[in-house]
């Protein structure tokens, strides 16, 4: 077996704060046992991606060269990463190339010279080390259809299950128009689940209207915490999805659902409704700290929600049929766009980077590292 060279990103912080982010030359090890070695050919900058990659460094001071900016993170962002100080790490949850190698499994082998999406947690490189269990063969599908193929659909497919789990029959979401809110709108309307969607600007409205949502709520109206309680009073959403964190998007979420608990209460009780109310925060948009004010009596709970082991809990199974409805829908349902794409040195431009920085709804960038 032959080692393979390719381009690939990677980011160090150092304990004064200095954060590194550059393009090196690498040499990949062959694949072995149940290992693929994928050719990638296109991997999205998602907002879980953002923490390694800029965290929160001043890219707007920062040092630009090519392939590599230099930026300091600010020492309270600074010190709460500690643990990866001096380690030089790869970025990129996900994205799709094509199987060029295979260590001697079965599974392994059967994906030799398949287009496939993956997780391999270094997808900005021209190749990738991956876990032939980890990847979703495309067929036909191209690699852009298939980059966003995981974290997105996954997450949102994993909300549903989780509600159903619960007895839910109604989900809120605080980031509605969002890449992975208008897959869960998708996903909702399919299922005959009740969503109620919360969104900062008319367009956004009309854009989830157009996907056929029936309660979206624009967060910048007056009429704002109105139109939410009369969304949870239609669907008994009760349950919601938050992937701010900080603020007060939980804490008004909470608010306009205790308001409808206790308009259903038959008598009077100081502690408010117990009606159980449940959120939780799958992300860190805003790392300011999560507001919560005492206006919601005591049946919530506040939870976090990550992906990983979401799926680590509900096995093989549930797994797989996730995965197979993933690639049964992955240019309907589950259809990622695109605002640009760059190479893997072009991600590394202040403009793009202060650009995909600003995590604007529906303009996701596209990293192709063969540009």
């Amino acid at each position: 077996m032959m080692t393979t060279t390719g381009k690939q990103l990677f980011t160090t912080l150092e304990a004064d704060g200095t954060l590194t982010v550059a393009v090196e030359d690498v040499t990949f090890d062959a694949p072995t046992g149940n290992q693929v070695l994928v050719k990638m050919e296109a991997a999205p900058i998602n907002p879980s991606d953002l923490a390694i990659l800029v965290g929160g460094a001043d890219v707007e001071n920062a040092e630009y060269t090519q392939g590599k900016f230099v930026a300091k993170i600010p020492e309270a962002a600074n010190a709460g990463s500690k643990a990866r100080h001096g380690m030089k790490l790869p970025a990129g949850n996900e994205g799709a190339g094509t199987v060029v190698e295979a260590g001697e499994s079965d599974a392994a082998q059967a994906l030799v010279g398949q287009r496939v999406s993956c997780v391999p947690g270094n997808a900005y490189s021209q190749y990738c080390l991956a876990d032939a269990s980890m990847c979703l063969p495309l067929g036909d599908h191209s690699a852009e259809d298939g980059a966003s193929a995981f974290v997105n659909p996954m997450t949102a497919l994993g909300f549903v299950e989780n509600a159903k789990a619960d007895g839910q029959d109604a989900i809120l979401h605080t980031v509605g128009a969002s890449n992975l809110g208008q897959m869960l709108t998708r996903i909702c309307k399919e299922d005959g689940l009740g969503l109620v969607n919360i969104v900062r600007k008319d367009e956004q409205v009309n854009l989830l209207k157009e996907l056929g949502a029936t309660h979206v709520v624009n967060s910048s109206d007056d009429s704002f915490m109105d139109r939410l309680s009369h969304a949870i009073r239609e669907t008994g959403a009760f349950y919601g999805f938050d992937p701010v964190g900080g603020g007060k998007h939980v804490d008004m979420s909470f608010k306009a659902m205790e308001r409808v608990a206790i308009e259903q209460m038959t008598e009077y009780s100081r502690y408010g409704s117990n009606q159980q109310k449940r959120m939780f925060i799958y992300g860190r948009l805003d790392t300011s700290p999560t507001l919560l004010t005492p206006s919601y009596g005591f049946g919530w709970t506040l939870s976090g929600w990550l992906l990983f082991p979401f799926l680590q809990s509900v096995g093989q199974e549930t797994m797989g049929r996730m995965r197979q409805r993933v690639r049964d829908n992955l240019t309907t349902t589950f259809a990622s766009t695109y605002k640009s794409r760059v190479s893997l040195e072009g991600m590394l431009k202040k403009d793009a980077v202060m650009d995909y920085r600003a995590m604007k709804t529906g303009e996701k960038y596209l990293v192709t590292p063969w540009s």
